[in-house]
């Protein structure tokens, strides 16, 4: 018997001076069975760091042809493709081939990564690589409660999350583009 996913409701309070975007947002999101804690923080905090209005989840592990996040046109356009983690250079080309933009939020252990990819793709003017410190991450999805309510603050490249734990900074590191 196949495990099933596990529900999140989430209360993502997001407040992005760098954009001056300023929302409430509420909505449920799904870990599937094999996603960490950790990866599943690294999707919340994509979703903040690149959020408009027309973002969505996608099925993400459940499904190779589709990101973590993405945001589509009204004719079914993807605009924004987003990925979290570490894939490969030929996923990332993949990926900038059915975006206009594609962004990621990379983590874990990034150094032999980025070494290999960041320069292969280095060449694709819409990828954009964003890097997230993983001892910050690593603290921010320990013991992830079932219902999140994360008020997240977003100045100068930096993520402020407060949660019932208190307040995380995570400084982004840009290996490849902008926000």
């Amino acid at each position: 018997m196949a495990l099933s996913a596990t529900p999140y409701k989430v209360e993502l309070s997001l407040t992005d001076l760098d954009r001056g975007v300023y929302e409430t947002l509420r909505f449920t999101v799904a870990r599937h069975p094999s996603e960490t804690e950790e990866r599943l923080a690294a999707r919340l905090l994509a979703h903040a760091l690149w959020y408009q209005e027309n973002l969505a989840f996608g099925r993400g592990l459940s499904d190779v042809d589709e990101p973590a996040l993405w945001g589509k046109s009204l004719d079914g356009r993807v605009l924004h493709w987003i990925e979290v983690g570490q894939p490969d250079a030929e996923r990332l080309t993949w990926c900038s081939r059915r975006a206009e933009k594609v962004s990621l939020l990379a983590y874990g252990s990034l150094r032999v990564w980025e070494g290999k990819v960041v320069p292969a793709v280095g060449a694709l003017k819409n990828v954009n690589i964003a890097a997230l410190p993983q001892a910050a991450l690593t603290e921010l999805a320990l013991d992830l409660p079932r219902a999140i309510k994360w008020a997240v603050m977003i100045t100068e490249g930096t993520l402020y999350v407060t949660d019932e734990q208190g307040q995380h900074e995570l400084q982004l590191e840009w290996l490849l583009g902008e926000r």
